[in-house]
């Protein structure tokens, strides 16, 4: 495997090409455009700046690896199959192929297959690490003889490929695809060969069928009726009776002779109705916010009449499948288990789309002290709405970014001078980039139609040469234009910037079949519910994604310019990637289940995923807080599945302060932010507490304050109810619900969501009801009112002096730091959340302080060794008086342990799962601390003494 050649962010290098070197010609790159007009905009059809490069002549003739049966059109990239196409670092095959169930490689004499089930993995729970499922190859199937000196691509669908082999004698096409078990051939000039690592434990042969074992893993051959397999020095061959054709296929693993034997049987049902097809249909109804996919096979009967498959199906689908029953056994996989589907030419998922916001209403800072806090921070954004640090196509894309969050929140409060101060230069700046004058070399599109591309230069991060992260870049540029559409339609039009907005969005992901001017899907794998970076992924590892979030800012920007524009095609496809992606994140960045992961692990997210595993690590830092922070942002409204499962949310933002060794030092708003979503009052105290914090490079402070105060206000998202308008939510807190949505258009709308609530949303507002009844926008509506704010303190008398730091002592004592020491917290044995069960208590009394304000905070040392499924859990109470009535009590959500000896933090950050009462000076109070087991069959360890502190919120 090559090294890997960083291609994003926060790594920047400084290069300027003068020409690029193509076949041994000298092409420069800085010529004067010449314009392609798309309304009143334009692109240059003129190269300004280096090309996508690889093997030989690759940069001005990429079909040099395509057969003449390869589809028309522009070629595909990003794909988990590229480097077959784009031979950037092999000019004669491919990097490995990882399909799932299968691997592949591609060789001289035939294609490698490798079914390995043993991750290999590396790193700490702690810090940097990763998981693979790495190529070791099984068997090799190939011709006799054959010795092509090179593989090309014969065909493509939408999730599989064919690549093809010739030697001048022999030939040999093989088609091969995610999901399925199968491998098909078709060949010419010699025996079929399948050659194995180590001799094959053949436990069946016969007639035209063979089943075998090679490492463990069970393979079968299917040749045409009549022909037969012969074993000899550790190669399978069959004449095929002289048809060319025949398939190989992966069983599941199986605990059984019969159930191995079974199967063979099964699949054989279907061993010679080869896929030739593959095609992907969707179906958003915004009534019931309903998103169906069909994911569809078409197959040539080579012999019989079968016209059905077997397929394989990824978590994010069996999850979510519909009208169809998966068996077991499965198989397994980089992305967790994989179920069988048998006899079938489609199948179905049914999803939610669970609905987005351009931002979020501005509930709980749109008054009082909270408004004044607000509009001083959009002030401090106007002379420069943007910040941007950077003139290329990423650093712009995230100035545009930070200048979209400053209009809406400017709009919703009225501050009509900033939100126009932000929408100028989005105007301003996107103007400038879609027209391509005369001469201009620099803040331009360049179309490329060798590569059916639109390359933006200045480049960066490999987005020229590369073609990685179009989904990442553009997607800033489409959301800031959705933005502006919505105040300024005129702009927005085709006949104006409109069209050249399209172009962007069909360069990234064209929605647009049978386009000529870029491929489907580019950057989205369609099978396996994601992007990749990647265009060549060549990497032995397959391709990459890092910042899934990046790709959601993409498709939660389509789904806004569509539905602002009127353009249902644009937004349906935006909700297809969206609603289809965050489901594959939740399995494969976040692996919410805990299902997927390998168990050794011990990571609970990833900053990367891989064609063959993940790792918890980025390309440009090993910092706890990019590793995690890099799939967060930028928040946006598009961002709110981050929040649909706030226990995770929690569960991640803990996992960052333990690997951190405390809490985030460097994108702290992004991280309180997505800290918001799970525990939205610990997010707003962080942000209090720590004013001076350095603001991420395309965040604001105004939008950070927006964004965590008013989820203090609503609560967690609740992904019970949808509405049946894609720019809408729900959120609740303690029970109750607040419904919001958005109205980009100039016509007043009525929402009514799942429960038959009812929502009426002016033109060009946002409005809330439930909770909070509000509407806002477009300087036409007036202020929200007044909401709560954090709870003022309380003035009580002066009371003796006091140390408001209290360490748990061993005899139950709450005082002075003491000695190092550890108690046992008993096993739970059974369910015991919320309940202190043989609890170890802790107490101090006659305690005389002031109520500060704020909330309880400690740092309990927990350690449950290596037992699994353990949960500790804490309750404080305040008898402000001393009087024996507990005035206040505080029960925190429990904390599960890791099975890694040595201590873990749990923090007030687990969030609150009950409170009662209201704090108040203490008094001759009483301070009680009880530590229990809420879950778990294992006692864990205590430490006290100078180790678990409580900080209590007095003075």
């Amino acid at each position: 495997m090559k090294p890997p050649v960083p291609h994003r962010r926060w790594a920047l290098a400084a290069a300027t090409a003068l020409a690029l070197v193509v076949g041994g010609l000298a092409i420069p790159v800085t010529r004067a455009a010449e314009a392609a007009p798309v309304g009143a905009g334009s692109y240059t059809t003129t190269p300004v700046g280096p090309l996508p490069s690889g093997c030989g002549a690759m940069s001005s003739n990429p079909r040099q690896f395509a057969t003449a049966n390869a589809p028309a059109g522009p070629i595909p990239t990003n794909d988990w199959w590229s480097s077959l196409l784009w031979k950037r670092t092999d000019c004669s095959f491919s990097e490995p192929l990882h399909a799932h169930p299968i691997s592949y490689d591609t060789f001289g004499d035939g294609l490698g297959f490798s079914a390995n089930s043993t991750p290999a993995i590396s790193g700490t729970a702690t810090g940097v690490g990763e998981f693979h499922y790495p190529y070791v190859q099984d068997i090799r199937v190939g011709v006799a003889g054959l010795a092509a000196p090179l593989v090309k691509v014969d065909g493509w669908t939408d999730w599989t490929v064919s690549p093809h082999w010739s030697d001048g004698t022999r030939t040999m096409r093989a088609t091969i695809g995610h999901g399925l078990p199968f491998a098909y051939f078709q060949t010419t000039g010699g025996n079929a060969q399948i050659s194995t690592a180590g001799t094959p434990d053949v436990w069946s042969n016969s007639g035209a069928t063979i089943g075998f074992r090679v490492n463990g893993h069970d393979y079968v051959g299917f040749a045409p009726s009549g022909a037969s397999w012969t074993v000899a020095s550790g190669r399978i061959s069959s004449t095929l009776a002289g048809r060319g054709y025949f398939s190989v296929a992966l069983l599941p693993p199986t605990s059984s002779a019969t159930e191995r034997a079974a199967l063979a049987a099964t699949y054989g049902q279907y061993a010679h109705a080869h896929v030739t097809g593959t095609q992907v249909s969707y179906a958003y109804n915004p009534a019931t916010s309903g998103l169906t996919t069909t994911y569809a096979f078409t197959t040539t009967a080579r012999e019989g009449t079968a016209t059905q498959t077997v397929v394989s199906l990824y978590p994010h689908q069996w999850k979510s499948l519909s009208g169809s029953t998966a068996i077991t056994p499965t198989y397994p996989s980089a992305r967790g288990r994989m179920k069988v589907l048998t006899g079938v030419n489609q199948f179905r998922t049914a999803m939610k789309f669970q609905g987005i916001l351009p931002e979020l209403p501005a509930v709980g800072d749109g008054s009082g002290g909270d408004l004044s806090t607000l509009t001083g921070h959009l002030a401090a954004t106007r002379a420069n709405p943007m910040d941007q640090r950077g003139n290329d196509t990423y650093w712009t894309g995230k100035g545009l970014g930070r200048a979209a969050r400053i209009a809406e929140i400017a709009d919703q409060v009225n501050d009509t001078t900033t939100r126009d101060s932000a929408l100028n230069a989005i105007r301003s700046t996107l103007t400038d980039w879609f027209t391509a004058s005369s001469g201009k070399t620099s803040r331009v599109f360049y179309y490329d139609n060798n590569w059916g591309t639109l390359i933006g230069y200045p480049a960066s991060y490999g987005s020229d040469q590369e073609l990685n992260d179009h989904h990442f870049h553009y997607g800033y540029y489409i959301a800031a234009a959705a933005t502006l559409a919505k105040f300024d339609p005129a702009w927005a039009a085709t006949s104006r910037y409109g069209g050249m907005v399209d172009l962007l969005i069909r360069d990234a992901n064209n929605y647009r079949r049978g386009d000529t001017q870029f491929p489907y899907l580019r950057d989205f794998d369609i099978y396996a519910g994601h992007d990749w970076a990647s265009g060549h992924g060549s990497f032995g590892s397959g391709n990459n994604q890092e910042s899934s979030s990046e790709g959601m800012n993409f498709a939660s920007a389509l789904i806004q310019w569509g539905q602002t524009t009127g353009n249902t095609a644009i937004r349906d496809a935006g909700v297809f990637l969206y609603t289809t992606q965050a489901a594959a994140i939740q399995e494969y960045w976040f692996d919410v289940s805990d299902q997927n992961f390998p168990a050794a692990f011990g990571h609970s997210t990833v900053g990367m995923v891989w064609g063959d595993g993940a790792a918890y690590a980025t390309w440009f830092s090993g910092e706890p807080e990019m590793i995690q922070g890099i799939n967060l942002l930028p928040v946006t409204g598009g961002h709110l599945y981050l929040g649909n499962n706030p226990a995770y949310v929690r569960t991640n933002y803990a996992e960052l302060v333990r690997n951190n060794g405390g809490q985030p030092t460097v994108w702290q708003d992004i991280l309180w932010q997505f800290q918001a979503l799970g525990d939205p009052d610990a997010a707003l105290a962080n942000l209090r507490a720590n004013p001076g914090y350095t603001p991420e490079e395309g965040e604001s402070r105004a939008h950070t304050f927006h964004w965590i105060r008013n989820l203090a206000a609503l609560g967690n998202v609740d992904t019970t109810v949808t509405g049946n308008h894609p720019l809408s939510a729900v959120f609740s807190r303690n029970g109750a619900r607040t419904y919001v949505a958005s109205n980009p258009t100039a016509t007043p709308i009525t929402v009514t969501f799942s429960n038959g609530t009812t929502l009426a949303v002016g033109a060009g507002k946002t409005a809330t009801t439930g909770a909070y009844t509000w509407s806002g926008g477009n300087a036409a509506g007036g202020v929200p009112p007044t909401t709560p704010t954090d709870p003022p303190p309380t003035t009580d008398p002066p009371t003796t002096p006091g140390n408001p730091t209290r360490y748990l002592l061993p005899g139950g004592g709450l005082g002075a730091a003491g000695s190092a020491a550890t108690t046992t917290v008993a096993a739970a044995n059974g369910n015991h959340d919320g309940t202190p069960t043989n609890a170890q208590v802790f107490t101090a009394t006659g305690l005389n302080l002031a109520y500060a304000g704020g909330q309880t905070a400690f740092d309990l040392f927990v350690d449950a060794g290596s037992a699994v499924g353990n949960g500790v859990q804490v309750r404080i109470s305040y008898d402000l008086t001393g009087n024996g009535s507990w005035e206040r009590v505080e029960t925190l959500r429990y904390f599960a342990t890791d099975p890694v000896t040595g201590y873990e933090h749990y923090t007030q950050n687990a969030g609150l799962s009950s409170a009662t009462g209201t704090l108040g000076a203490l008094s001759n109070g009483t301070v009680r601390v009880e530590v229990w087991s809420a879950i778990g069959n294992n006692p864990t360890t205590l430490g006290i003494g100078n180790q678990s502190v409580l900080r209590l919120p007095y003075s």
